[in-house]
Formats: C-alpha cells, structure tokens, sequence
C-alpha cells in the first residue's frame, strides 16, 4: 500500500481493522503513532519480534515459542509483521472469539504449515512452551504434564491417535472446545500478560 509508511491509517485499513477486531478508531490510530515510532519502516522484525518477548522473560527463553507466534502470524510469510498482521495478533491473543482463536492455534502448531498435525509439531510447541516456565513453577505442574513429553503424550491421547496418525484442523478445533483441559494444556498463559503490557505502552 502507497502510506503503509505514512503517519496516518488508510480508511480502508482503519475500516478492515475496526471490523474485524474490538479496537476503536482512537485506539487504532494511536497505536498507529506509536507503531511507527518503534518501527520507522512500518515494519516489525522477528528479531524485534524475539526482542519484546525476551524483554518479559528474562530468567526464561521464550525465543522458540515467539518464533513460532511469529511465524503464525506473519501471514505474508515475508519475514516481517506489518501493522495489519500486528493487531490482529494483539486482538486474537488477548481477545479474539474462541474460533479465530483456536483456528490461529492450529496454525502454530502447524508448523510446516501443511494443513496438519503431527506428534512432532505438538512437541515441539509445547517444548518451546516450557522453555518460558521458570523451573520452580515447573516444579509444580501434575506428574503427568511435568515435562513437555509428558504433556504432548496426553494432548496425543486424548485425541486417540496414533503415532504416525495427523490432526486436522476440524478434529482440533471441535476436540478442543469439547474439553477445556486440552485448551489449558496446548496453550500458555503467559503470552496474554505480554500483550496487556504491550497495549499499555501503546498508550504511552
């Protein structure tokens, strides 16, 4: 787009964001300011990216699992978030309806993006999950969640699959919004803390 760089929102863009997330046109615009002031090319980088998660974890690594955020979110698959692909993350993480949700989480943990998952995927997701768990907090967590093998063996077997059998995104959605343990064991709170923080410093 022609102003993707300049100061203010295209009506168009303002119109798409205002109806397909919670945010007002105030908010938009000021986050809009601040947007370009943290990233002058109208751009966010994933090193920029890993930075701001790196920012809220510092005695954990959260670069694996904001990689993949990332990748799930960089639609264009083009290396960078633009504003558009910015705020529907912020809206899908913080406050998007349970379907765009679960449709995005299939999308993280379709990693290879090829329309399903595998054992594979889900461990490496939720590896990426428990490197960002302080080891006390791990302390404290079910036997039989306590460790990320452990944890994607029960996603594995609820879903009653096979080793080598694959998810597809309808089975993963219906199963998830039939049990609301499998929603709690393939997700991370965390993340959701990180975008309040975010949206206050939008404000600033």
């Amino acid at each position: 787009m022609g102003n993707t760089k300049s100061s203010a929102l295209s009506k168009e863009l303002l119109e798409e964001l205002k109806s397909n997330t919670k945010y007002t046109e105030a908010e938009l615009c000021t986050w809009y300011q601040s947007f370009l002031k943290e990233c002058p090319s109208g751009r966010i980088s994933k090193q920029q990216f890993e930075g701001i998660y790196a920012s809220f974890f510092p005695d954990a690594d959260p670069t694996a699992y904001a990689r993949h955020v990332f990748r799930s979110f960089d639609t264009n698959a083009d290396g960078t978030l633009d504003f558009k692909e910015y705020i529907v993350a912020l809206h899908l993480t913080s406050g998007g309806k349970t379907l765009q949700k679960l449709e995005w989480a299939f999308g993280l943990y379709d990693v290879d993006g090829n329309g399903t998952i595998s054992k594979n995927e889900i461990q490496e997701i939720v590896r990426s999950i428990f490197n960002m768990i302080p080891a006390e907090a791990q302390k404290k967590l079910p036997e039989d969640e306590n460790t990320p093998e452990k944890r994607a063996e029960k996603i594995w077997a609820f879903f009653g699959k096979k080793e080598n059998d694959k998810i597809s995104e309808g089975e993963f959605i219906q199963g998830v919004m039939d049990n609301k343990d499998i929603l709690r064991l393939i997700q991370y709170d965390e993340p959701q803390k990180i975008k309040d923080k975010l949206k206050e410093k939008k404000h600033i």
